[in-house]
């Protein structure tokens, strides 16, 4: 059924380095994009949640080794985001940052890059983040368009200018949207949609069920947010024109399966089981979160929230990425000998619905488990109640580059309101790539 391979790291490897701790984090509300750019870019975004999160450390925000931002849509005024979001928040002209992009994995690998440098012994004190304004994805001219203007400007005489005015075509004029391009794949030529279509297809998952799943998603985020669970995560964004978002504004809580129904296939009309009401949303939104090492807790008297106990990157083919949980979150469970039922909460970030359902049956099948992650017996049915307890993309939307962050961030703290030990992250990834993170509350 799927081919692909295993990829797994040493015993020894997980064992060997310091511990990595994280101390805090916060990120700003998700804004739904509406058709226009939205009032911030990803270093205002950044910036927005940054600030009070250094504000109430009590060290300063000079005292960092590094900075680390995941962004994949980075706009041409922002090239390194997470330098100018460095140099916004005060933290000195000496303060080196870098941004890293692997789609939609860029949050967790900001966080997953700190970990490994302080577990190394090279850092004891890290910023990770990622930043994310799909709002203003750009629109680019056509091949052809270019391919005019550049005939123009090499125009050296009146008489070449005139030849190739008259060469111009109306269509030069209509743009190609950006997004959907970079939600496509080059190398199977399948964008995301399609490619949660086919592991419907392949795992058996009806429109219905997707639907169902899309429904508990919404109603599970907006219970989050009537009982004040997502408070202490999000700080209020201020835009330059006086505007305040204090809350996620794609939540529909009237969501229902009769409403939802109705809503036609986005990617395999008539037939598909993808609808946009069943999938993620565009979104601009930021997270943060602080990484130290013990060194640093004793340092700086730092209560820590949580700590780091292993981390995971697989691939598999582009054409059925939304299996990638699977991959990578297994390796990390066959490392410490744990089950499904050993992990107290998951945050599987939910690009699609039939994505997530996938992933679920994945683990349930026999032949999947055996040919693909080596395992003799299935892993079993997850309990969908300690799945995205307080809901996920669906409602919250998708901003790429900061979606892994979130997935920790909110893992942590529904770790702590749960009093649950421990957890797993995990996303996948355009491209065809998966990465999780197991982390223990302390």
């Amino acid at each position: 059924m799927v081919q692909t391979t295993l990829h797994q790291h040493s015993e020894a490897q997980v064992l060997q380095g310091r511990p990595v701790y994280i101390i805090d984090g916060a990120r700003t509300p998700f804004i739904k994009a509406r058709g226009k750019p939205g009032p911030f870019t990803p270093v205002d975004l950044a910036v927005q949640c940054g600030r009070p999160l250094l504000l109430r450390q009590p060290f300063h925000p000079s005292d960092f080794d590094e900075v680390i931002l995941g962004c994949v849509s980075v706009i041409s005024d922002e090239m390194n985001p997470a330098r100018i979001a460095a140099l916004r928040l005060g933290m000195g002209d000496s303060m080196p940052a870098f941004t890293v992009q692997i789609n939609c994995g860029s949050g967790m690998q900001s966080i997953d890059t700190a970990y490994k440098y302080i577990r190394a012994g090279n850092a004891d004190l890290i910023l990770a983040g990622g930043a994310e304004a799909l709002s203003h994805a750009p629109l680019f001219f056509r091949r052809q368009a270019v391919e005019w203007f550049a005939s123009l400007n090499r125009a050296s005489s009146l008489a070449q200018k005139i030849k190739s005015l008259a060469a111009f075509k109306p269509g030069y004029l209509k743009p190609v949207i950006g997004l959907l391009r970079g939600l496509t794949d080059p190398v199977v030529e399948m964008n995301m949609g399609q490619t949660a279509e086919k592991l419907a297809y392949l795992f058996d998952i009806t429109r219905q069920q997707a639907d169902e799943y899309a429904v508990a998603s919404h109603s599970r985020l907006h219970r989050a947010q009537q009982e004040g669970f997502l408070q202490n995560e999000i700080e209020p964004a201020f835009s330059s024109c006086g505007q305040v978002f204090e809350h996620d504004d794609g939540v529909r809580p009237d969501s229902s399966l009769e409403k939802l129904a109705k809503l036609s296939p986005a990617f395999e009309p008539p037939h598909g089981k993808v609808t946009p009401g069943n999938s993620s949303q565009i979104t601009d939104g930021a997270s943060w979160v602080i990484l130290a090492s013990e060194d640093a807790v004793n340092r700086y008297k730092l209560e820590p929230r949580a700590i780091i106990k292993d981390s995971e990157w697989s691939a598999l083919s582009p054409s059925i990425m939304g299996l990638g949980p699977v991959l990578s979150s297994t390796a990390i469970m066959k490392r410490h000998q744990l089950t499904l039922d050993n992990i107290d909460l998951w945050e599987i970030n939910e690009a699609f619905a039939a994505q997530v359902l996938a992933c679920l049956k994945a683990w349930n099948d026999t032949d999947f488990c055996k040919s693909v992650l080596g395992l003799e017996q299935p892993m079993g049915e997850m309990d969908q109640s300690i799945l995205n307890v307080d809901g996920g993309a669906i409602g919250l939307g998708h901003p790429v580059g900061t979606s892994g962050n979130r997935i920790v961030l909110h893992l942590v703290n529904a770790m702590h309101r749960l009093d649950k030990k421990n957890g797993i992250a995990t996303e996948c990834i355009g491209g065809g790539q998966g990465g999780a993170m197991l982390i223990e509350k302390v």
